[in-house]
Order: C-alpha cells, then structure tokens, then sequence
C-alpha cells in the first residue's frame, strides 16, 4: 500500500527553509548534482528582495509523506510574460520529486489549480522562476554536472510529467566545444569580412564602468531577443540585479560589446563555470565553503557563453559568429580550453548556425512543456 501524500502551501519562514534544503537532500547520492548557494535561492524566492516579483507573482507547495517532505513546486504567474505575449499562461517551477507518480500529480495538481485560479488559460514550465533564469528540463546527457545557471534532473522526471500529460512545447540546446576542435577558416574569413563591412568593432567590457555599461548591454538585451519564444523583456531593476550577482566572477575578455560609429549594437557574455567549484560547498559558504570555493575556482577550465544580442537591424548578418569566434580565442587565452553555448532555442536558425560553425555539437537538451491549465 502507497503512503499517503498531502499538499502544504509554503506559508512561513519554516516552509520557506525546508522548500530550498530539499534538493540538497534529495540529490545526496548524486555525484553530477550541483548545490545552488542557499542564501542565493532564499533571495530568488524572496518577492521583498527580488525584482521579478515587481510584475509576477508565486506560491510554493512541499508534498510530505509521514511528515516527510518527498517534492516540491511552485506555481507562477508573470503578468509582464502576459502582456508582452498577448496569453494568459501561467508557469511551474522549482520542481522535484521522488520518483512516485502520485507525488508528482499532486504537485502538479496544486501549481496548475493555483495558476487556473488566476485566471490563467495555459500550464507551461519549468521555469525558475523564468526564462531569465533557469529553465528547461534536462532530457538527455545525465551523466555530467550542469554549467553555471542550467538545470540538472533526474531521468524520471520526463516520465513523471510526461504520464501527466504535459506535452513538448520547446526545446532549447546546449553545444559543447573543446580546444581540440580545429577552427574553421572559412569562419575566420566571414568574420573579418563581417568586421569590415559592417563597420564594426568588439572591445571587452569596461569594469571601470561597470554601472553604464550593463545598462548600455540592457537595452540591446531587450531589442535584441524581442521576437524569441517566451522572451519578456527584462525591467531595469531585474537587469541590475543579474548584472551586479554577475560581477564577482565576470572576465572583461569574454564580456564583450559591439558597436558601430560608437553606437552598442550586441554584446556577448560568458562567464567561468562557478559549478565547478561550487559542487564542493554543499551550498554553503561557511565555515569552510568559502574556501572550497576560492581553491577550486582556480581549477576551472570552461565557460558558459550565456548571453548574446544583436538588435534588429544588425541581425542575420552574422555578427553573432564574431561574437563566438572572439569568445572563444579570448577563453582560450586565459586558460579555458572548455566551453557550453546554450541556451538555444531549437527555432533559432541563426544562432544554430553560428553554433555549428565554431564547432560546437549538442549534447544536451533541455525542454520546456505545456498543457491546457
């Protein structure tokens, strides 16, 4: 006979708490597991002290068994995604859960009937807490951490929401590239004819200047991914908040800034991969995590290029492939001889190409799904 699993909506601090140790718990005897910092998470759940709660709202549900906590979920409404997209859908997060199917539906259950109560039309995720953020299940390649900012499941996690109906809506692909693959010089060459005709330059960002050239990087973000699926623009207030949790571990190098007659038409961030050292904290920088930290952060040898723009008019003339190809030689210059591109939507041609044309190949997956609220 299957235990009996109850539903509590988080509604305290105690909640709250139990809500972010879970994974930690949960993912104990999983070596590719990559703990999140837990005073980091507390901040993203936190609508006092995170700015996407300016313009949505969530509640959190733990699922227990005998008392025990065995999953959570957390149902989202972002009014700014409705808008923007002229839909009434509401978002899951945050989920985990033993693989029990029963635990699975009631979590389920509770996010979408949360979601419908609001009025939403639509049940889509996960997203945590959006697109901004981490998203996508992991539906392939589990035997390897995840890069900074990307998810990590277990495989049962498709069949458990794929029993419960939810469908494929999207996909979004990681590529891997390593200092071993050659370089294409046909890339090379488009690449400076690009430079030329465009009339273009790349420097890296300005640290000196930190506060205005984020917001320089800002509007383009918004101009730049205006017509992606699901993108919401970014408030100011959000891009600060990202743009200041990023400055600790930015290389000027691999953030970069195009311009035309001094005006910012892309730019391209990537960044060293934290979860490399991070996997040896357990999410907690004291009292030793902090140098766990310091000491296995100087053994990181790859990046994630995370973040890349060009507005409107620069677009499909492959300013996005200068882009990689400058990343890339400048990574490998300061000792990065491994590197993620994702994510990217599986519909976007351009930077698919742009992908295969620096040598990169998928190797993992990452899907978002969707079903009627």
């Amino acid at each position: 006979m299957s235990e009996t699993t109850v539903i509590k909506a988080v509604s305290d601090k105690r909640d709250l708490n139990a809500f972010v140790k879970f994974p930690y718990k949960h993912y104990k005897e999983d070596p590719n597991f990559v703990p999140h910092l837990i005073s980091e998470q507390k901040e993203l759940l936190n609508p006092d002290k995170h700015p996407f709660y300016k313009h949505a709202e969530m509640q959190l549900f733990l699922a227990l068994q005998n008392g025990k906590i065995v999953g959570r979920i957390a149902g989202i409404v972002d009014r700014l995604h409705n808008e923007v997209h002229n839909e009434k859908t509401g978002f899951f997060g945050f989920f985990e859960s033993i693989n029990d199917f029963d635990v699975a539906k009631k979590l389920l259950d509770s996010a979408r009937e949360w979601v419908k109560s609001k009025g939403m039309e639509f049940f889509r995720g996960p997203l945590n807490p959006s697109q901004n953020e981490e998203c996508g299940l992991l539906i392939d390649a589990f035997d390897s951490p995840p890069v900074i900012m990307m998810t990590y499941n277990p495989k049962y996690y498709i069949d458990l929401l794929e029993e419960y109906g939810l469908k494929k809506v999207m996909d979004l692909y990681a590529y891997y590239i390593d200092n071993n693959i050659p370089q294409s010089e046909k890339l090379k060459r488009v690449s400076n004819i690009i430079r030329e005709k465009e009339s273009i330059t790349i420097r890296p960002l300005n640290m000196k200047n930190y506060e205005n050239e984020t917001n320089k990087i800002w509007e383009v973000y918004n101009n730049a991914w205006q017509k992606n699926f699901g993108f919401v623009p970014m408030t100011e207030e959000e891009f600060a908040h990202l743009a200041k949790s990023m400055k600790q571990i930015i290389v000027p190098d691999l953030a970069l800034i195009a311009e035309s007659k001094g005006k910012p038409i892309g730019f391209s961030v990537s960044l060293p991969d934290i979860n490399q050292a991070l996997i040896y904290t357990n999410g907690r920088l004291f009292p030793f995590g902090l140098f766990k930290l310091l000491w296995y952060s100087r053994k990181i040898d790859t990046i994630r290029i995370i973040i890349m723009g060009v507005i409107e008019e620069y677009q499909h003339k492959g300013i996005d492939s200068v882009f990689y190809l400058d990343t890339w030689n400048n990574a490998v210059k300061h000792g990065y001889w491994k590197g993620e591109m994702s994510w990217i939507l599986e519909n976007n041609k351009m930077m698919n190409r742009a992908a295969v044309m620096l040598g990169g190949k998928i190797y993992k997956t990452y899907r978002l799904y969707q079903m009627k609220a």
